[in-house]
């Protein structure tokens, strides 16, 4: 039985990994940190290592080192990922007999591929086209569901959304499912089944809850017919399930001596506790040379962003209106932006729009103190995929960023 080991600080990863992996047969050991992947990686001789760049107590360079200076792992392969490397690192350690790179966030199947064909095995995956996304905005949870049904995706869901629950702190959320654009065989009843029971299980969710928008007739059916899933709303109107969660209160559906504060949709927040620390360090140092841009005409917002970034030695760049952001596009890339939506010359519309004109890929995070459904509602369909409403804090924007820039899949 090959053996593979895992060297990576996401608790996500070593935890798909090790279920998927040993699925196929494959001893997996994983490894919190370098330190404790260095020593794993001497006493069990792994026929293969999956490692991260980023790594606390000892660096990836170190345990490289150490593995071509040990005969018995010298030419053990190696695939490495890694959210962002400059060229001199990727080269100082390429020759380290690197077998393959991924950037991160890892696309899983590729993944399974390369570790079929480095350990010479057949490794079945589910290549069914399928888009399925997870993020929140307040203590909303958006899951978006797209093309087909993919079970490799929907087993990695839940991981998504543990992960969103422990940033955000949120015990149960609601949620909001959109499943648009999608294409139901008869023989994806399991997957479903698999899907709704995933992110039932993740959320804790009650059916009063979950929101599900599609038009999908087989998505309805399946649901209706279910004893489970039966008592879940389902719509094919975006603004009648968003009144369907501004209408539901936690208390309603919370047992009684949680005491978890009352939160209702697009309502914004004042901090639990400023600005995790833990999250900020560990982010900060898994993420290096990231670049965000502000549009905003609001100098106040502009610092205030900007001092939410101060400890990670990341780019900032401002903008005081739309116009002035589309033109330097040429000249900069960015990894994320915050976009008002209310600003001169050019509005934060005016960019969605460019940017889907332009094919301009990249992650948008609107700012506005516009609390009305239908303007968030218009946001969202123009290219937008996460939202802060003013006033806003150092800790949401960077819980927010966390979100969206930390996806290891």
């Amino acid at each position: 039985m090959p053996k593979v080991l895992v060297i990576d600080e996401s608790e996500l990863i070593r935890s798909y990994l090790k279920k998927k992996l040993e699925a196929y047969g494959l001893e997996v050991i994983v490894a919190l940190n370098g330190f404790d992947g260095m020593i794993k990686m001497k006493n069990n001789l792994p026929d293969l290592i999956i490692m991260d760049y980023y790594l606390s107590r000892v660096s990836c360079l170190e345990i490289l080192k150490e593995k071509k200076a040990n005969p018995n792992t010298a030419d053990t392969p190696l695939i490495m990922a890694t959210s962002k490397i400059d060229k001199p690192k990727l080269l100082e350690v390429a020759k380290y007999n690197v077998s393959k790179f991924f950037a991160k966030p890892i696309k899983m199947d590729a993944l399974i591929e390369a570790v079929a064909s480095i350990l010479g095995m057949e490794l079945k995956i589910d290549s069914t086209p399928c888009i399925i996304e997870a993020h929140f905005n307040d203590e909303i949870l958006f899951i978006e569901i797209a093309r087909g049904l993919n079970r490799e995706k929907i087993d990695l869901l839940k991981y998504k959304i543990g992960e969103l629950l422990e940033i955000y702190k949120v015990r149960v959320p609601k949620v909001l499912i959109l499943m648009s654009d999608i294409k139901i065989e008869s023989a994806d009843t399991g997957k479903l089944k698999v899907l709704f029971e995933n992110i039932v299980g993740a959320t804790s969710s009650p059916a009063k809850a979950i929101k599900i928008l599609t038009s999908s007739q087989q998505v309805k059916a399946f649901i209706q017919g279910h004893s489970n899933f039966g008592k879940i709303e389902i719509t094919d109107s975006l603004s009648k399930a968003m009144d369907g969660l501004l209408g539901i209160k936690v208390s309603d559906f919370m047992d009684g001596g949680m005491n978890i504060v009352r939160s209702d949709f697009l309502v914004s927040q004042a901090p639990r506790s400023g600005k995790d620390e833990a999250i900020q360090l560990r982010f900060a140092e898994e993420m290096r040379d990231i670049t965000i841009g502000i549009i905003d005409d609001d100098l106040v917002i502009q610092e205030l962003i900007k001092t939410a970034f101060s400890d990670t030695h990341w780019q900032v760049k401002a903008y005081e209106n739309g116009r002035k952001f589309v033109d330097d596009l040429e000249n900069e890339t960015f990894d994320l932006i915050f976009l008002d939506l209310k600003m001169p010359v050019l509005d934060g519309f005016g960019v969605l729009a460019y940017l889907k004109e332009k094919k301009v890929e990249m992650p948008v995070i609107v700012l506005s103190a516009v609390k009305e459904r239908d303007t968030v509602v218009k946001a969202i369909r123009s290219g937008a995929r996460s939202y802060l409403t003013k006033p806003i804090s150092s800790g949401g924007i960077f819980k927010k960023t966390t979100e969206i820039l930390k996806r290891n899949f």
